[in-house]
């Protein structure tokens, strides 16, 4: 009775995502990806949480802190132009998790990038964008998120 009890409590305690829930976290990624894909700086960072983890595949590799959006955008454009990419442009599949619990919650999406490289078409395909979103009374915030090329 007592284990029943427990995971009772547990399953309470994880709560349900409603779909709406579920629906305005995927707005906020795409939100992000629409300001990068467009070059919207400002866009991209109105998605950010005060303070965010970033994991991308160029150097430094790690951005965190108040800043860590902004830094990711500015080291992101110096590496662009250090590599003559433009026309950056990432598309999103169908979502593999979309997990939401409460006021958290957990992306897992496969993701296609597209960009020139000195004029000539270039792509990472079957990369993976893993996010984490916290909702604020503002609204949903990414805290986190991770580029995984393949």
């Amino acid at each position: 009775m007592r284990r029943t009890l427990a995971a009772l409590a547990l399953i309470g305690m994880t709560g349900s995502a409603s779909a709406s829930d579920k629906t305005e976290v995927v707005a906020v990624v795409n939100q992000f990806l629409d300001g990068f894909n467009k070059g919207n700086t400002k866009a991209v960072l109105a998605t950010c949480a005060a303070e965010v983890a970033i994991i991308d595949e160029f150097s430094p590799y790690v951005w965190q802190g108040a800043s860590a959006c902004s830094d990711w955008a500015d080291d992101f454009a110096a590496h662009a132009k250090k590599n003559g990419i433009t026309d950056p442009v990432v598309t999103l599949g169908k979502p593999r998790h979309v997990d939401v619990d409460v006021d958290h919650a957990y992306l897992v999406i496969p993701a296609n990038f597209k960009f020139k490289v000195k004029g000539k078409p270039a792509s990472e395909t079957g990369s993976i964008f893993t996010v984490a979103l916290r909702k604020w009374p503002t609204g949903w915030r990414i805290t986190g998120w991770a580029w995984a090329k393949h």
